[in-house]
């Protein structure tokens, strides 16, 4: 079992992180304005995994990372906002420029970094203005929960609040940590979203292990993500492992690993759910439940369908309980299921109300419906009545403020 505790990802033992404003948009002199450059640096070398958005067209830091997590070692990350260097003029050299300014700053090589970067897609990044600010930023390193609130800061863009975690628990009685920060807010689709997730762990790890946990995690919290159907160039979660709680090293999929794996997937999860609720513009969090399916696949397929269709985000921006929507949604996800056996209702905190029983519409109080559906958090709940298996997503309601921030987005 695990605990929630306090730090995000300097709740693990040996790792300091942090963040400074050093201009990456220009105009802005460094020092002045949002937060834009941060690093999470172990004291010790780590096990490394990542898994990067399946976009065909990837950012240059995706590569660069890539390339030095390829021995499955490292020791800390790099990452920019403002910018996504993506299809950028020089990309490729910039991402490296920015491993090289970390390793100087910190008296070790590049390769030990990964990098990262999130923002607009296509402008040539200001990596002078990283390569001034690396020693400020190692400078103000910390390893305490104000340098992992320091970190998530400087990577957000659209973000309207910070996606910060971290839990313990106990392996062979000692107590490992594992803590996660991530930003993500539009751009945001299944096959992960312009989402970046750095997470760190004093876990004993090998490599290999922490990347199959990793593969088995993503799925089932990260790629079950959607805001507006859209998935980024520059997706990437990261995982560090440093061993310093020293715990027996884990070296097969025994108790300890599938009790890692366990809390690796409940950081994931709380923070994928921090990603739908500050989808841009969104007023509301929308969790689909799929119970009683054929396979997990077809309850994920289903709840992804519903959780991403527009016609579904604006009826629950405006409280409306259609669940006509919600089940037509369904029918083009290309997942079997029997209509006539499907049962849907509508919750939040304050209730639930059946709308749909075998595929057919109930009478049920539109007053009570509105304000179920009214609150910050709801759930669209179906049952299939087909097997046992259970899958579900997340996404967010369809606003007026989503628009207004894509038509502007590179101001």
């Amino acid at each position: 079992m695990f605990q929630q505790t306090a730090g995000g990802v300097c709740a693990a033992k040996g790792f300091r992180s942090g963040g400074i404003h050093c201009g990456v948009k220009r105009g802005l002199p460094s020092g002045e304005g949002k937060s834009d450059l941060a690093m999470i640096l172990s004291e010790t070398e780590c096990a490394a995994a990542a898994t990067y958005t399946l976009n065909r067209v990837k950012a240059a830091p995706l590569y660069v990372t890539m390339d030095h997590l390829e021995d499955g070692v490292c020791r800390g990350v790099i990452a920019n906002s403002g910018n996504a260097n993506a299809c950028a003029p020089e990309g490729h050299e910039n991402a490296l420029r920015m491993c090289a300014a970390a390793a100087k700053a910190t008296g070790l090589q590049p390769a030990d970094f990964a990098v990262a970067s999130t923002g607009v897609i296509g402008q040539p990044l200001h990596v002078e203005a990283i390569e001034a600010g690396a020693p400020a930023l190692v400078a103000a390193l910390t390893a305490d929960a104000a340098g992992s609130d320091a970190a998530v800061n400087a990577i957000m863009t659209t973000d309207t609040r910070k996606k910060e975690t971290a839990v313990r628990l106990f392996l062979d009685g000692k107590p490992v940590s594992i803590g996660g920060i991530a930003k993500g807010s539009g751009m945001i689709h299944p096959n992960m979203g312009t989402m970046l997730c750095f997470i760190t762990t004093d876990c004993a790890i090998i490599p290999a292990l922490l990347q199959e946990a990793l593969h088995e995690v993503v799925p089932r919290t990260f790629n079950r993500v959607t805001v507006d159907g859209d998935t980024s160039t520059n997706d990437m979660c990261l995982v560090l492992a440093n061993g310093q709680a020293e715990n027996t090293l884990i070296e097969w999929k025994d108790d300890n690993y599938s009790a890692f794996k366990e809390a690796l997937g409940q950081v994931c999860r709380t923070l994928a759910r921090g990603i739908a609720a500050d989808g841009e513009g969104a007023s509301r969090l929308i969790t689909c439940k799929v119970n009683s399916a054929r396979s997990e696949e077809n309850a994920e397929r289903l709840a992804k369908a519903v959780v991403g269709s527009s016609l579904v985000k604006a009826a629950l921006y405006g409280s409306d309980a259609n669940w006509g929507r919600v089940i037509c949604a369904m029918g083009y996800s290309k997942a079997p299921f029997r209509p006539e056996y499907t049962d849907i209702a509508f919750a939040s905190k304050v209730g639930e109300i059946a709308v749909c029983v075998q595929g057919t519409g109930l009478a049920f109080d539109e007053d009570r419906a509105k304000e179920i559906l009214s609150q910050d958090e709801v759930e669209v709940r179906i049952e299939l009545h087909e097997g046992e298996h259970y899958a579900e997503c997340w996404g967010c309601d369809l606003t007026y403020e989503y628009v207004r921030i894509n038509g502007d987005y590179r101001s």
